[in-house]
């Protein structure tokens, strides 16, 4: 039986063991914190938790629009959300052991390193060191969030999405350095619940990032700022400072010249730049393993890295591939594949992208901006959710559906979305690439009424007959 030892246990890691066990290798998994990684305990499932309640509390403010008055104003009581957050964390913790114990898989807690390319060192949480041998290793150590140097976080005026999920207080002011995906996401969670947001970005636009399509990133710009959101483009922070229990921070249009330059002062200042590998303690060089300029380990599309039997998952890989958690739990699937002997390949082209910002973005595939870099021709044809009766119906009018196909084919190529539920109705935009649908197909696709997926009907009927 060959011996596969996974070290991290998020949903790559123990996607990879799972998958692994399956094809009936003996799997370990070794997780030196909780099982279920960032996504679980300190990200997608807590942010989401925590964004749902922002958008109940928000509804409630609303009720009025929906013919129901609310005699006392609503409150948030953070104590109560915090709450239960944990309690759903640790209900999927109890889940995800139960499923590794009923499929077999060792599990073992605490710090893994590399001895050589057929031995795993394992340091427990008292000191005791233990050794493992494997023929397959998959890496899957994971990322944390990226310091600034000019911002060090401090775990209380400056903080990083970890403290985020675990405020106590809620803040008046906050200053967000970051437009990317967690930037937008807490800019909008904070606005929600009625604090006042600031978010600087030194690129030109909102979520720049080249799998979002631009019509995309202006309409969440403009419903960011109808929320109260002030938005810096094309600004970088020089510096901060503790004054008075809140923190000063000093901005400028680039660095070194600060001339021009304006400060804001906040509660908090929450810094959300990228993230960073995973790998200081695994001593890679012990055996070589490869790693760009960052310390991002480099995989192929069959999760190889340059040793053999190595493979590598997830966000330790880094922005040369995609850093979500169902492409590492996909990944994940690949390796266990691949380790087993059975060849697969990665399509990094078909991986949906959910934003949950208010509104919601989901997006597959290609951009036309990206097309036009590669030479396709390319249409795009949009459909609006306020033509939408559902989208009446829930008050929900704002966004788009935008759909790329290939001139000639009328294949589509990418979808995305901004609106109500964009999320969830990235799914079909999903299969459509996937599966090289056409617009025609797409089209002739019954969507039921009213919902919100007839948006992607009204966007395939545009394009396939150019009305």
């Amino acid at each position: 039986m060959k011996k596969i030892t996974v070290i991290g246990g998020g949903p790559g890691g123990y996607a990879a063991a799972l998958h692994a066990s399956l094809l009936g290798a003996d799997a370990t998994l070794i997780e030196q914190d909780k099982i279920g990684g960032t996504c679980l305990n300190r990200g997608c499932i807590p942010s989401k938790i925590i964004n749902y309640s922002a958008k109940i509390l928000n509804l409630i403010k609303k009720a009025s629009e929906f013919g129901i008055d609310i005699k006392q104003p609503p409150l948030l009581n953070i104590k109560n959300l915090i709450t239960r957050k944990e309690k759903i964390i640790n209900t999927q913790i109890k889940a995800l052991l139960n499923l590794i114990k009923a499929n077999k898989i060792s599990f073992i807690q605490g710090k893994a390193s590399i001895k050589d390319n057929k031995t795993a060192r394992i340091t427990d949480n008292e000191g005791k060191i233990s050794e493992l041998k494997y023929d397959k290793l998959i890496i899957a150590s994971g990322s944390k969030p990226l310091q600034l140097p000019s911002v060090p976080f401090n775990k209380n005026t400056v903080i990083s999405s970890d403290e985020a999920l675990d405020i106590t207080d809620m803040p008046e002011t906050i200053l967000i350095i970051g437009a990317g995906v967690i930037g937008c996401e807490f800019a909008s969670i904070f606005s929600l619940f009625g604090t006042k947001v600031t978010i600087v970005e030194a690129l030109d636009r909102v979520l720049p990032i080249p799998g979002i399509d631009q019509s995309i990133c202006k309409t969440l710009s403009k419903e960011m700022k109808k929320k109260g959101i002030k938005i810096l483009l094309n600004k970088t922070v020089v510096s901060a400072e503790n004054k008075n229990g809140k923190i000063k921070t000093t901005i400028a249009a680039s660095l070194p010249d600060t001339k021009n330059s304006e400060t804001i002062t906040t509660d908090k200042v929450l810094v959300c730049i990228g993230r960073k590998p995973n790998t200081k303690t695994l001593e890679l060089d012990n055996i070589g393993i490869k790693t760009d300029q960052k310390g991002w380990i480099v995989a192929d599309n069959q999760m190889q890295t340059n040793i053999e039997n190595i493979y590598a998952i997830g966000d330790v890989l880094g922005p040369s591939k995609i850093m979500l958690a169902h492409c590492a739990s996909y990944e994940g699937r690949i390796a266990a594949q691949n380790a087993m002997g059975i060849k697969k390949t990665m399509d990094y082209n078909t991986i949906p992208s959910a934003i949950f910002t208010a509104p919601e973005i989901g997006s597959v595939g290609i951009t036309e901006i990206e097309a036009k870099i590669k030479g396709i021709n390319v249409n795009g044809e949009t459909a609006l959710f306020r033509t939408l009766g559902k989208a009446r119906v829930t008050g929900e009018i704002e966004g788009e559906a935008k759909i790329i196909f290939e001139a000639n084919t009328k294949k589509i190529l990418g979808v995305h979305i901004i609106g109500a539920n964009a999320t969830d109705l990235i799914a079909e935009g999903a299969l459509a690439v996937k599966n090289k649908i056409t617009v025609k197909q797409l089209a002739e696709t019954i969507h039921a009424h009213p919902t919100l997926s007839e948006i992607m009907g009204e966007a395939s009927y545009k394009a396939l007959f150019g009305i």
